[in-house]
């Protein structure tokens, strides 16, 4: 993938009355450089409804400069501030990079990215240097011209442009206040391409309710949050960086599990097919996320037993469900996630956020909606456990603690959707709920673990191998899950317990 930055900027633009801004003495700064004049010239590529203009980002390809190249300026949550992927100019001028486009994929949903409006920028500068050279910020005078694909005229305009290098955040200050002493002000347009695009970029996606007074505000606030965690969660994904798979399936189970535990607030003929098609992702996900486990697990259970029984062919195994498992199951994720299935579901999320499904149960106050979720959930979850542990040790008790898990994963997730209203009763609730969830989360690991070792074993009596080593392998599992079932009633006892437990 590209390289990766931090930009931190500020825009500026002249008052009817200005004079050259004092640069001496500011904080740091040793000396100020002038650097020669540079021609930048970037075209700029979005969908055709100019769908990351409206989210705040930015595609070009500019030349001119130290940094020619292709950049994509995604937002942050730092003002100010951006991140920056870049890659080689490549000789294709108009054809994104790969790996450029898997970063918005999740945005644009397969439209093309074509050419939106080409800026010409005589960039003048000069750059502000600390006792030893270094550069803390550089401040910009540009005069730039936009130029678009259609028939119109082209738009023409000057702006003061003050980015930090090495410098500390107080530079900026600093910078900012001579400034506006010299009769600059903060520029109305947060980037040159808003600028240019004016009035053609369509409004943002709606953000999550500014305040939370009613039920329908706590499960919205709820769902903006998981909409969004797919949304950042996708390209790392694609990138396979750790963990990214299971963060994004966790917000797939979160999205999926609010909308029971709000089905009197929310209208399920909306959800409920939202709903499956959330489980649809979360299989998905599953693939990979899944055998990322049972490899870890099989190599810790692995790395326990005696040399002696760690035969090459046992090790060749066991490798095997890690490198085979991960090509296979990556690839079939990949495929999934540039699908228009994919793509559907993510426009109908779209569409929920803009037009929420709310009925009248929607309108009660926001601490009595949550607090009724919260214990509904929670009693669910007692008859799960309870059911649970009133069965003899096999299947059909591993079968019932995994529903008991799956039940303690929604009521988790229904106290983390009310911790803004309940507050630290919620919190605590959670935390029970997060330790009960990770016994149970243990179980299940060791139930998929001991299946995939019997599948193991099966194969290798197959070649005829030695099986004594997957026997030793089964029984280990065993008594780990015997000790988890052994925990679970005082476990339980820590849990059902509190002003939420119902």
């Amino acid at each position: 993938m590209g390289k990766r930055l931090r930009e931190t900027e500020r825009k500026y633009e002249a008052g009817e009355r200005v004079a050259e801004p004092d640069l001496s003495g500011l904080p740091g700064v040793a000396s100020v450089c002038l650097l020669n004049p540079v021609e930048l010239d970037a075209v700029y590529f979005d969908t055709p409804d100019l769908r990351l203009a409206a989210r705040r980002m930015m595609l070009r390809r500019r030349t001119g400069g130290e940094d020619a190249g292709w950049h994509l300026k995604l937002p942050t949550g730092q003002a100010d501030t951006r991140t920056e992927v870049h890659a080689p100019l490549g000789r294709a001028a108009r054809t994104v990079p790969a790996d450029l486009t898997a970063e918005v994929l999740v945005h644009t949903r397969g439209r093309p990215l074509v050419p939106a409006v080409r800026l010409k920028n005589h960039r003048e500068r000069c750059q502000l240097l600390d006792a030893d050279g270094t550069a803390l910020a550089e401040i910009a005078q540009d005069h730039v011209t936009a130029e678009y694909p259609d028939e119109r005229d082209p738009l023409s305009w000057t702006e003061t442009e003050v980015e930090l290098l090495d410098g500390k955040p107080k530079l900026l200050d600093a910078v900012q206040d001579r400034l506006l002493a010299a009769g600059y002000r903060r520029s109305a347009w947060p980037s040159k391409l808003l600028r240019a695009l004016g009035d053609r970029v369509p409004s943002a996606p709606p953000g999550p309710p500014d305040t939370i007074a009613t039920a329908g505000d706590v499960v919205l606030a709820y769902v903006h949050e998981q909409v969004r965690a797919i949304a950042v969660y996708d390209p790392a994904v694609r990138r396979d960086e750790p963990d990214a798979v299971h963060q994004m399936r966790v917000a797939t189970r979160r999205l999926r599990s609010a909308f029971k535990t709000y089905d009197r607030e929310l209208d399920r003929a909306v959800t409920d097919p939202i709903g499956d098609e959330l489980k649809w992702l979360a299989e998905v996900l599953g693939l990979e996320r899944d055998r990322e486990v049972l490899a870890e697990r099989l190599a810790e259970r692995s790395a326990e037993l005696g040399s002696a029984f760690r035969t090459e062919p046992l090790c060749d195994r066991l490798g095997a469900v890690h490198t085979a498992g991960h090509r296979t199951a990556r690839r079939q994720l990949l495929r999934q996630l540039r699908g228009e299935r994919y793509f559907a579901l993510l426009d109908r999320l779209d569409a929920l956020l803009a037009a929420p499904p709310l009925r009248d149960a929607a309108k009660r106050p926001a601490d009595e909606a949550a607090r009724r979720a919260v214990r509904r959930d929670h009693r669910r979850l007692a008859r799960r456990v309870t059911e649970s542990l009133s069965l003899p040790p096999g299947t059909g008790r591993d079968l019932a603690l995994h529903d008991a898990r799956k039940a303690a994963k929604r009521a988790r997730y229904a106290v983390e959707s009310a911790r803004p209203v309940l507050g630290t009763p919620a919190e605590r609730h959670r935390a029970r709920l997060a330790a009960l969830q990770k016994l149970l989360g243990e179980h299940q690991d060791s139930v998929m673990c001991r299946e995939a070792i019997l599948r193991l074993a099966d194969e290798a009596r197959r070649a005829e191998e030695d099986t004594f080593p997957y026997g030793a392998l089964h029984q280990m599992e065993r008594g780990l899950a015997g000790a988890v079932e052994a925990a679970l009633p005082k476990a339980w006892r820590k849990t059902d317990r509190g002003p939420l437990a119902g």
